[in-house]
């Protein structure tokens, strides 16, 4: 684990100072992020179709005095914005937030649920843009007295909204239009309903898993269903390749090692008394290190092919969306539980033992900088179960403004301490 320190006694005393004020700006902002919030949460857009909730985020920014930039087709917004008077090496710091919701129907029973029927920010996004956006309203009060405060001193930072994170494409859209130009490091965050509200928790090392989606398809001979003989019946192969995956990966890699299969959908047939020509497969493949994706790539493919030649058939494999896990920056990690103790207390912030096994596209931009996420607590009391992706999920909505605090006050950190970005990567 990095540790982290203030060692001129100057610069503790004016982030200490930064601090105070961050805590009463976004104490007054509160309500407006809680309403921001809410307004994303009745107005929810799937991946990729993210056009209200952009223009939402730039007329935002826009009416405090900054110049967004709205991405190709209309969906994501970035903005650089400049606290104080930074150096020509001053590091630029990028915090992240996602914007897009889930095709899941909302059914809490409040006045913000959604009004797009079949879609709910059920994943907490809306809280991460209210967030991101509320680092951008504090920012902006910060910045009257940041020369006073923070003489010959400067912060430079770029907020990205992202959409299409639930299709694990959305960051690589945004980098492929250059928002990672000249990045030092980025930071961001996630809401965890199973962490209370008021603490937040972070993970050295790797956090999430690598995500491959795996299709298989079937190629078998259609025909009667009272005489399989004549044939060779595709969904018979199907249960074998699925009753095979399931038992022979998990032994195929060191059983320390996390790693989890899935097939989410199948999908052939159109008569009950017809045997049918194709079936369909589609999985996940989740791992926690190259060596066991490479061995759990080719042992799927070994076990196919086996099972094609036995059965008849034939059996074409595809690996789509590949997706990178997050490994956390250990001095960027350190910097953020730093920040998120001085906005919740020591007692307040944790470790994460173990990495999720799921996806986040947060790794793409980790490709270009380093960077690190942390967990950030939103469950609200006496609900239980409403956990992410449920279409109950709710947060305490007075992790709004502590979100911001810890995003903001950890670019503070970074910024009065470049070396920290060069010490961990």
């Amino acid at each position: 684990m990095a540790s982290f320190s203030l060692d001129q006694s100057e610069i503790k005393a004016s982030y200490q100072s930064t601090s105070k004020q961050l805590e009463r700006e976004l104490s007054e902002l509160e309500p407006t992020l809680i309403d921001i919030r809410r307004t994303l949460h009745k107005n929810p857009e799937v991946s990729g179709e993210e056009f209200k909730t952009s223009q939402l985020i730039c007329e935002t920014l826009r009416e405090l005095g900054h110049e967004p930039q709205l991405m190709d087709n209309k969906v994501g917004v970035t903005v650089d914005l400049t606290l104080g008077t930074p150096g020509p090496d001053s590091p630029l710091i990028a915090i992240r937030g996602d914007i897009d919701a889930l095709r899941i129907t909302d059914q809490k029973e409040v006045d913000y649920c959604s009004h797009n029927p079949g879609v709910g920010h059920l994943c907490g996004h809306d809280a991460h843009t209210a967030i991101v956006l509320g680092v951008a309203l504090s920012a902006s009060k910060v910045a009257a007295t940041y020369d006073k405060d923070w003489p010959n001193q400067g912060l430079r930072l770029r907020l990205i909204f992202q959409p299409a994170e639930e299709i694990c494409l959305g960051a690589r859209w945004m980098v492929e239009q250059g928002v990672m130009k000249n990045v030092s490091a980025i930071i961001g965050l996630h809401m965890d309903p199973e962490i209370d509200a008021g603490m937040a928790k972070v993970r050295y090392g790797v956090m999430t898993a690598f995500c491959d989606e795996v299709h298989f398809e079937i190629h078998g001979t259609g025909g009667h269903a009272a005489r399989p003989h004549h044939g060779n019946d595709p969904i018979t192969t199907a249960a074998q390749l699925v009753s095979s995956l399931y038992q022979n990966l998990p032994r195929s890699i060191d059983s320390r090692t996390p790693a989890v299969f899935t097939i989410g959908q199948i999908t052939s047939g159109q008569a009950p008394n017809v045997i049918p020509e194709i079936a369909l497969l589609k999985g996940s493949l989740r791992s926690t290190n190259d060596h066991s994706r490479d061995v759990l790539h080719k042992k799927i493919e070994e076990i196919a092919q086996g099972i094609a030649l036995s059965t008849g058939t034939r059996i074409e494999i595809l690996f789509k969306s590949p997706l990178p896990a997050v490994v956390n920056d250990s001095s960027i990690t350190a910097t953020l539980e730093q920040a998120s103790k001085d906005v919740l207390g020591d007692q307040q912030v944790g470790l994460i033992d173990l990495p999720s096994m799921g996806g986040e596209d947060f790794s793409i931009y980790q490709e270009s900088s380093p960077g690190s996420m942390l967990r950030l607590g939103c469950a609200k009391p006496n609900q239980n179960n409403a956990f992410l992706h449920s279409p109950y999920f709710d947060i305490d909505e007075r992790s709004l403004a502590l979100g911001s605090r810890i995003l903001l006050q950890t670019a503070l950190l970074l910024s009065l301490n470049p070396n920290i970005i060069k010490k961990g990567h």
